[in-house]
């Protein structure tokens, strides 16, 4: 099984994925487990399918699923079928109360008009495509969760923040999607005890803290390429300040000489390791 290389942790782990991603993915869309995964799924997508046969076919119902970032949900039966019910249900507002981008867009797209699904060519190679990216965002997951996150923020944002949607309804966007509000939270180093809160008043701080820290007046400014690496540089950086530097870490070997028999302590040695970076 081909498992991503992530030879560095924090930012510098990050960028050394970016230089390497195009690679590295083809290398595991190549991957015998993957490819025979995506060919199942043309396979049995090619034809029009009762919603019974796809709720019934486990490995399809997976494939199809992680294709959409929802792996791993698929033991929810129950449930995924009530989705794909209410997606063709003119006067249900199911999935717009269920505030779920990722199963909306799954919804969207296996719509099964009168309880049969028929996809076109262009359909079926998307969908391939979607569960080749998010298959692979997993399977860095399972190297460095961090880096799967970063990979799952810079995917996620412009879906989010970039629909055209009022600011209000971005922050609340943002709030409501668990892994990128992990990597936001992290980044503007919030307590994650900010949840308590009101939803509006999240959403003030949330906003007031993307003008202090980041110098951004819009969140809808969030998906400009240069604020995208902004956030994720310091999610990184936080997630390091925090945890403490490691030896893959850029700059430790320095750090740790600079540092020794220095009298920097914690805070001190936190702050000359930002400056390394």
């Amino acid at each position: 099984m081909f498992q991503p290389a992530i030879p560095l942790s924090g930012y510098g782990g990050w960028k050394l994925l970016q230089s390497t991603y195009s690679r590295q993915l083809e290398g595991f869309a190549d991957s015998a487990s993957v490819k025979n995964d995506r060919n199942y799924l043309t396979e049995k997508l090619s034809s029009p399918i009762s919603l019974d046969d796809f709720m019934s076919d486990r490995r399809l119902l997976r494939v199809s699923m992680t294709a959409f970032d929802l792996g791993g949900e698929e033991w929810k039966g129950g449930f995924i079928r009530k989705v794909l019910e209410e997606a063709v249900t003119p006067d249900s507002t199911f999935l717009q109360r269920l505030n779920n981008a990722d199963y909306t867009r799954f919804s969207e797209t296996f719509k099964f008009e009168d309880g049969t699904l028929s996809l076109s060519a262009d359909q079926i190679e998307s969908i391939g495509d979607n569960y080749e990216t998010a298959a692979f965002r997993a399977a860095v997951g399972d190297v460095d969760d961090n880096m799967r996150l970063s990979l799952n923020y810079q995917s996620k944002i412009v879906d989010i923040a970039g629909s055209g949607a009022s600011e209000t309804t971005i922050l609340y966007r943002l709030l409501g999607n668990p892994p990128v509000r992990q990597v936001i939270e992290t980044a503007l180093n919030l307590p994650a005890e900010m949840s308590k809160l009101d939803i509006d008043r999240q959403a003030a701080i949330l906003m007031d803290k993307f003008q202090s820290v980041l110098g951004i007046s819009k969140a809808s400014d969030l998906v400009n390429i240069d604020n995208v690496d902004k956030v994720l540089q310091r999610f990184h950086i936080m997630n390091t300040v925090n945890s403490g530097p490691s030896t893959t870490t850029p700059g430790y070997a320095a750090l740790t000489l600079l540092g020794g028999g220095s009298g920097l302590g914690a805070i001190g040695s936190q702050n000359l390791f930002l400056s390394l970076l």
